[in-house]
């Protein structure tokens, strides 16, 4: 029995151990026109040649994220990374975890995490991790003792049941024959993956453990919390069930008082109308999966009022700094491939994304261009960094073959070249960071007489940004822009251009401070994007 109950006594040691030396950055608010970056470290860089990312490969590659340098534009510039789960588990990808406490030998040590926090602070990076709070590996220590023994202390930490049921919402089971004895245990995603029973208190106070551990003795500066929807199970419901929100509401206010500046983010795969339910007292923020599918639906169908609309529902009701657009994650069909190689497509994606309100994620590749369709390890291939045979990812053979498109798409290949879709990526990401009307000011929507043209004024203070795109297959020609009243002060301005190239006519506004018949640019050429500075005086 001793050894099941030693990795708690182990997590209950490390807190007696002075804290990670490196301090975060001291910036409270980096979400205003900060960008995150989302990182699989099995297919980062490997640093010793066995064919698997690790954290010193990471390490060694954090230049390319941030270099620290506010004026280089080398880097990407993002101001946080969030790392796919890196605590040890029996599965490639980690969503299964049996050590909470450790990481992933084949990623490194807990050492290593320290040296990468530090690294990364040193860059004003911010490293997020991934928390599986919904369920454990089937080979966690505490559900296979649960699992051989009925009076085992951990058997209350799952659910079991005499018979196979109920059904869920969809009509599909997710109860698992126990391979001991006649009875069922619940696993929403697989076999492998028991559910903890977060009715159980003693559950809710390891998962508050594990957290604590991560935020204070290992130094990370947030949390990204797996599947909490499916966090609590009702009758046959396994989503959103109003118990959810009471858990997520008392570990929030956990995290709030152990550590007020960590940055928690949820994974609500679903609509805004289930997401807004997680507002306004659970956790920071969560990812906004509608808007998400509304740029790439836009991009591939030529129309804005979809992505507007979603965008303000969410501005409407939450402020920008606490939900998360994105274009696609480790799950989803990546960008360039559900655009069937249409790179101009995917060039306006990452315009309309990093142009637009929230706190945006991009997934490690797409901004050089990578492809990747499902089975599930097909979207988490290595990284692309040369023109080298294994793409510079590893000296060995790669834990997953790359893409075949790795000679086209990769760093090296983009890098000198300023048309490349990773300068715009760079462009773009370092041009919010730098102009607060772009990093955290409000949408202001533009009519356009046309759905083919998404146009909007990014408002902060007395600092405006003009965003117009052109969604359509073909040039658009003296496209007239107008506004309700009030978006700025009477007068006439001159547009400063941030992106795009094209100088814009100036630009009046009338006494009611409304826009009306504006024509910026003779012709917009077609997928393209284009931004200007309004200056905060007019002439």
């Amino acid at each position: 029995m001793e050894r099941f109950v030693s990795a708690a006594i182990c997590a209950a040691a490390y807190f007696s151990v002075p804290p990670a030396a490196a301090q975060a950055p001291d910036d409270s608010d980096w979400r205003d026109g900060g960008v995150c970056y989302e990182i699989f470290v099995r297919s980062f860089y490997d640093s010793d040649g066995d064919g698997v990312g690790d954290l010193e490969g990471l390490i060694q590659k954090l230049d390319y994220v941030n270099d620290g340098d506010p004026d280089s534009r080398e880097d990407l510039g993002v101001r946080c990374i969030w790392l796919m789960p890196i605590a040890a588990s029996p599965s490639y990808h980690g969503y299964d975890v049996t050590d909470y406490y450790r990481i992933d030998p084949e990623y490194g040590t807990n050492e290593d995490f320290k040296r990468l926090i530090a690294e990364a602070h040193r860059r004003d990076i911010r490293v997020l991790i991934d928390i599986v709070v919904n369920h454990v590996s089937s080979e966690h220590p505490y559900f296979k003792h649960a699992l051989l023994y009925t009076d085992s202390p951990y058997r209350d930490w799952f659910r079991w049941s005499d018979s196979p049921g109920p059904a869920n919402e969809w009509g599909d089971n997710n109860w698992r024959r126990s391979p001991v004895r006649d009875e069922y245990y619940f696993g929403f995603f697989s076999s492998r993956m028991p559910d903890l029973k977060w009715e159980t208190a003693a559950v809710r106070e390891e998962m508050k453990r594990v957290s604590t551990f991560w935020l204070k003795e290992m130094g990370a500066d947030g949390l990204r919390l797996d599947a909490v929807r499916h966090l609590m199970e009702e009758g046959g419901r396994t989503t959103n069930v109003p118990r959810t929100h009471d858990m997520l509401r008392e570990y929030a206010a956990h995290i709030r008082e152990v550590d007020p500046r960590a940055f928690t983010i949820g994974e609500v795969f679903d609509s805004t109308d289930a997401l807004l339910a997680y507002y306004p007292d659970q956790l920071d923020a969560y990812f906004a999966f509608e808007v998400a599918d509304a740029i790439l639906a836009a991009v591939r169908t030529g129309s804005s009022t979809r992505l507007i609309a979603s965008v303000l529902r969410l501005q409407d009701a939450v402020p920008n700094n606490r939900w998360s657009p994105f274009l696609r994650n480790h799950d989803q069909t990546r960008t360039l491939t559900w655009l069937e190689g249409d790179v101009a497509r995917a060039r306006l994606a990452a315009s309309l994304l990093l142009t637009l309100p929230g706190v945006p994620f991009v997934y490690y590749g797409e901004e050089i261009a990578m492809t990747g369709d499902k089975p599930d390890p097909r979207l988490r291939t290595p990284m692309h960094w040369s023109l080298d045979p294994a793409a510079g990812f590893t000296e060995g053979v790669p834990w997953e073959p790359l893409q075949p498109d790795s000679f086209i798409a990769n760093v090296e290949a983009m890098d000198d070249d300023p048309s490349s879709l990773l300068n715009l990526y760079r462009e773009l990401i370092h041009l919010r960071a730098e102009n607060p009307a772009l990093g955290s000011g409000e949408l202001i929507p533009l009519h356009a007489g046309t759905e083919a043209v998404a146009a909007y004024l990014r408002r902060k203070g007395d600092r405006v940004a003009l965003v117009i795109a052109n969604l359509a297959i073909t040039p658009l020609t003296e496209v007239a822009l107008s506004s309700d009243a009030g978006v700025l002060r009477a007068g006439r301005y001159a547009p400063q251009v941030l992106l795009g190239g094209a100088a814009a006519a100036p630009l009046p506004i009338g006494e009611d401070g409304r826009l009306r018949g504006y024509a910026p640019l003779t012709s917009l050429a077609p997928f393209e994007a284009y931004v200007f500075d309004i200056p905060s005086e007019a002439r």
